[in-house]
């Protein structure tokens, strides 16, 4: 059924874009942190305890992304706010930290955790966008298949590294640029669903 509509599937399809940009700042920024940290000429950096920094931080955000769903009493502007936190520390880390030490490098790490703080959220709307004879499907598909967006991340990554010749900040910054630009176009596109009615089904 997910497939066999056209409006459907298009729904389903934007409520996975939304969640990319999580996955891109998990399995791309984090995890080769210290190849961007050493293109910042930074040394020491070591990618398990940016994960820590990042996965500590993400706790906060995803805590606070669920109670301002309830008291904004809006799922869209949670969203809306932590990609624009997401949009914005991204190329403070790319960018923005030649010559920092690992701690400020490992603070902007942590920043980028909470920016990245909206699963609860993302996966909550995905839930409310179908009736209940796909909920489960969705709720339990999605998250999978942003999971599995990592791997097109990183091959786009490898992609323009070696036949366009960039450098791995700015081919980073390029898949960013991509995934963020699928996600805010996704989530224009999807309505509100705080409050709504979940009492129906898929025809």
């Amino acid at each position: 059924m997910l497939f066999t509509d056209g409006k459907r599937f298009i729904k389903y399809l934007s409520c996975i874009a939304v969640g990319v940009p999580i996955w891109y700042m998990i399995g791309v920024l984090v995890v080769f942190s210290p190849e961007i940290a050493k293109a910042h000429g930074i040394e020491g950096v070591k990618g398990g305890d940016a994960i820590m920094y990042f996965y500590a931080s993400t706790s906060g955000g995803d805590f606070l992304s669920a109670y301002w769903s309830q008291v904004w009493k809006s799922r869209r502007k949670v969203l809306l706010l932590f990609l624009v936190l997401s949009i914005i520390s991204t190329p403070i880390y790319l960018y923005g930290l030649h010559g920092a030490t690992p701690f400020l490098f490992y603070c902007v790490c942590a920043v980028l955790g909470f920016a990245s703080g909206y699963w609860a959220v993302f996966v909550t709307v995905a839930s409310e966008k179908f009736g209940t004879n796909l909920r489960a499907t969705v709720t339990t598909t999605v998250p999978n298949m942003v999971r599995g967006s990592l791997a097109f991340l990183t091959a786009l990554l490898a992609w323009f590294k070696d036949s366009w010749g960039l450098n791995t900040l700015d081919a980073t910054m390029l898949v960013g640029v991509f995934a963020f630009s699928i996600a805010l176009a996704s989530l224009f596109g999807i309505k509100e669903t705080y409050a709504k009615d979940l009492n129906y089904t898929e025809e």
